[in-house]
């Protein structure tokens, strides 16, 4: 089993436990605050299984079917997993606007404590974990999954922050302030997973710096004279490179295949934790023509 499909396993596990523990102490509570992390939990749970199975799809080979993959299952799953989390940020809302009018009073304050601290420690070590695996890996969904339990340290210290001072002040708007706040925070968490997501999808090129490092791989070579139409794109762990290269058109095809080997030797070493899908067509003259295409490429 990869390490990326143990973490979901591990942290669907984890949000499960959560999700138990918050809800019965939330509804018992009457805490928005409280009941707003346990909300966030099932959330968790429900993407974290998500991402399980975007994962074992993304990691099967290509085929007559996906000829670059499905490594696009993790883009589409961090869309629906920032989605998630911004519709679970605005029931937040939802529920600390409803207390502030019905003017519900919170319980079972001791409780509550102990249970947030308890879901504090758990959910710090699982983004630790997280993190290591997303470091190593570069997946997508890990990244998004690290992220996700990330903003669920900041809400488990916001709420915990909430209990200790309603208990000793008595005052329920600081509830529902913090769980106002919480709610908002989460709905900005999610626009980057979102973004991410998206331009994935859109097969946004990679950064100008990775670029530049490619184009130096190919205009150090003497025997080549110019290039066009690099494209770039970046799915999962796998970069795609595609390029035109003008030779000198003296050279034989098996002196061309050779520079061209080492040009994808030189570009791999660019990143090596990377998978690098490199195609390099070869001309023996300049026959690029200003088009629609072309005025947007590199």
């Amino acid at each position: 089993m990869s390490p990326q499909r143990k973490a979901t396993i591990i942290s669907s596990s984890v949000a499960a436990i959560l999700t138990l523990i918050k809800l019965a102490v939330g509804i018992a509570s009457g805490s928005v605050a409280v009941l707003a992390s346990a909300v966030d939990s099932i959330l968790d749970m429900f993407v974290s299984v998500f991402n399980y199975f975007a994962i074992s799809n993304a990691e099967k080979p290509a085929d007559k079917y996906f000829n670059y993959g499905r490594g696009k299952i993790e883009a589409l799953a961090s869309v629906i997993e920032g989605t998630i989390i911004s519709l679970s940020g605005f029931f937040l809302l939802y529920q600390a606007i409803e207390k502030a009018i019905t003017g519900e009073v919170s319980k079972y304050l001791e409780e509550s404590l102990t249970v947030m601290i308890i879901s504090l420690i758990i959910t710090t070590s699982l983004v630790i974990y997280l993190n290591t695996v997303a470091k190593n890996t570069n997946n997508m969904v890990i990244k998004a999954d690290s992220l996700h339990y990330k903003t669920d340290v900041y809400t488990n210290i916001a709420v915990l922050l909430s209990l200790v001072l309603v208990k000793f002040t008595g005052y329920e708007v600081i509830d529902i302030v913090i769980g106002a706040s919480i709610s908002l925070y989460i709905i900005y968490s999610a626009y980057e997973l979102i973004q991410n997501g998206v331009l994935v999808l859109l097969d946004k090129a990679v950064s100008q710096k990775i670029v530049k490092k490619i184009e130096n791989a190919f205009n150090v070579e003497e025997r080549i004279n110019n290039h066009h139409l690099l494209k770039t794109r970046e799915v999962g762990d796998k970069i795609f490179v595609e390029v035109h290269l003008v030779f000198d058109c003296l050279i034989t095809l098996m002196e061309a295949h050779k520079i061209s080997d080492r040009i994808e030797n030189k570009i791999r070493k660019i990143d090596k934790k990377k998978k690098w899908i490199i195609n390099i067509h070869m001309d023996p003259y300049d026959d690029f023509e200003s088009n629609d295409e072309g005025n947007v490429l590199h």
